[in-house]
């Protein structure tokens, strides 16, 4: 797909979502979804219009996207890269709070109310899939058609961060965004950031349900409402940053082994001189709307907050 459709899907995929959040905000208390809805909804938005935008390609969609096998031995560094990426996504979110809340932290009481195997599968497989699909699998994979690969990851890091209409996630889902294009790029399949974002989600949903048994076990239920301030939040980022400085490095190596374990090191060097489509721009006018949308949507949402 080329990137000035692939912009155009992203559009699609805003107004989409702009529509459907107009729509409840119109139904008020005639429609009050679940969490389990709302999950299901909010990756449909994106999902359904992919599918829609690649039905006319001639090509299957294994082959389009880059649904490749990756050797075992990458799966378990996969494992080991996320670990590692996890302070450096903390700190970024840790900065954020110093201007809005924990947008995730503030759905834990309805995720927890949930059954764990189904709100699992729900933000650990369902979300991740989707959402590389359609964000690393279409909009990558047509920004990089245009040769400007180092545009294209940031491009899609950009969409992929913005897509979540907030500050706090938009940040650190930005950053999140480049890791798993380059996971892309130096295993050569898509399964490898389907899987480093499974096991990002699944984590957060073990950590969520693991902190409510704590205050069930140790304080009846009911924990005591206290406001992190901003010299504590300072203090937690500064220890992050810390450990972010040493083990985001090692995560640089993790994917420079990847890419010599799936025979990927020329192909990686030869990227910055492929044209594809040198004709082909990745900037267009229905990406430009779209940003201007969600930066709208995220300052209305950033002042009402």
């Amino acid at each position: 797909m080329k990137s000035k459709k692939v912009n155009w899907l992203f559009l699609v995929i805003i107004l989409v979502h702009i529509a459907v959040v107009m729509l409840l905000n119109w139904a008020g208390d005639r429609i009050n979804f679940g969490i389990i809805t709302n999950l299901l909804m909010s990756q449909a938005i994106i999902i359904v219009p992919a599918f829609l935008f690649l039905l006319p390609m001639e090509r299957r969609f294994n082959e389009a996207l880059g649904f490749h096998k990756i050797r075992i031995s990458t799966c378990f560094m996969i494992v080991l890269f996320t670990l590692l990426v996890m302070p450096l996504v903390t700190v970024l979110n840790a900065l954020s709070l110093f201007f809005t809340d924990n947008t995730i932290a503030a759905m834990q009481d309805d995720i927890v109310g949930v059954p764990f195997g189904v709100i699992w599968f729900l933000i650990g497989v369902y979300g991740p899939f989707c959402e590389e699909f359609v964000f690393r699998g279409i909009l990558y994979s047509g920004y990089k058609r245009t040769g400007k690969i180092i545009g294209a990851v940031l491009l899609s890091a950009l969409a992929f961060g913005l897509m979540h209409m907030n500050f706090n996630q938009a940040l650190y889902a930005f950053a999140i965004g480049v890791l798993l294009a380059m996971l892309v790029e130096v295993t050569g399949s898509l399964w490898a950031s389907v899987f480093c974002h499974m096991i990002f989600n699944s984590l957060q949903v073990c950590l969520m349900f693991f902190s409510g048994w704590l205050v069930d076990t140790f304080y009846g239920g009911s924990m005591p409402q206290t406001e992190i301030s901003n010299v504590e939040l300072m203090a937690a980022m500064s220890v992050y940053l810390v450990i972010a400085a040493v083990t985001t490095p090692m995560a640089i190596c993790v994917l420079a082994w990847m890419a010599k374990n799936e025979n990927r090191v020329e192909i990686i060097r030869n990227l910055r001189t492929r044209k594809e489509e040198q004709e082909e721009y990745l900037i267009s006018i229905p990406l430009i709307v779209g940003i201007m949308l969600c930066l709208g949507i995220i300052s209305i949402e950033f002042i009402i907050g």
